[in-house]
């Protein structure tokens, strides 16, 4: 089973695809991790990346897609893999559909999580990662406490393009050139939207019973067959 979960910078992807992977023991591919280890390498094209995305801008397709391609090509990922951040246009979901024909695969769902502007800028702008334990909370809404984390306040820190400019420019590009993906995915008759603004247990609850129906789904089809 390969699963894309589909949604605005702040829309809470990157918890619900890491919770999503140990549940059903899948691996948690998320674009932006990817360009951020490139950048921690300090490589020619890290900085190239870094400069990108502090501008609030998408990185080329051909970085990603070539980072994309590196993954299907592993065997151990196949059928097994939750995508997070990645496609973000057309033309990076028609490449997404190439690769993944010709490493015989298929997307078995899309969801999408539907989160209002205002509510994006607070939630990104209030985000905190913790470096020593890798913990993520938000001063708004999941701030960090002696009970929930044990590590000193001084490992917490903010993403370097979490800034207002930046995160209304990554949400406006996500509507111009992102958004058209969910038509693409709807005529396939794959996509699933949810109340992203929900409480994040809910709408862990609710994408898992989406998938468990999916896999009783597969699991019939493949016995009648």
């Amino acid at each position: 089973m390969n699963i894309i979960l589909f949604g605005p910078p702040g829309a809470g992807k990157g918890t619900q695809s890491k919770n999503l992977a140990k549940k059903f023991n899948l691996f948690n591919i998320s674009s932006g991790d990817l360009l951020r280890d490139e950048i921690k390498n300090n490589s020619k094209l890290g900085n190239k990346i870094s400069s990108i995305i502090n501008e609030g801008s998408l990185v080329s397709d051909n970085i990603v897609n070539d980072l994309i391609r590196k993954i299907l090509n592993n065997e151990k990922y196949k059928n097994r893999l939750i995508f997070d951040g990645y496609p973000r246009n057309l033309q990076q979901t028609k490449n997404l559909d190439l690769l993944l024909e010709k490493n015989k695969q298929n997307i078995t769902c899309v969801i999408s999580l539907d989160v209002d502007k205002n509510t994006i800028i607070k939630r990104i702008l209030g985000r905190q990662n913790c470096s020593n334990c890798g913990q993520v909370f938000n001063k708004h809404f999941n701030p960090s406490n002696q009970e929930s984390h044990s590590c000193d306040p001084k490992f917490l820190q903010k993403r370097s393009d979490d800034n207002q400019q930046i995160v209304e420019s990554r949400f406006d590009t996500y509507l111009g050139k992102t958004l058209p993906i969910l038509d693409f995915y709807k005529e396939k008759k794959i996509l699933h939207k949810i109340n992203g603004m929900n409480e994040i247990d809910a709408i862990f609850v609710e994408i898992c019973d989406i998938i468990a129906s999916l896999e009783t789904w597969l699991c019939n089809a493949y016995l009648y067959k």
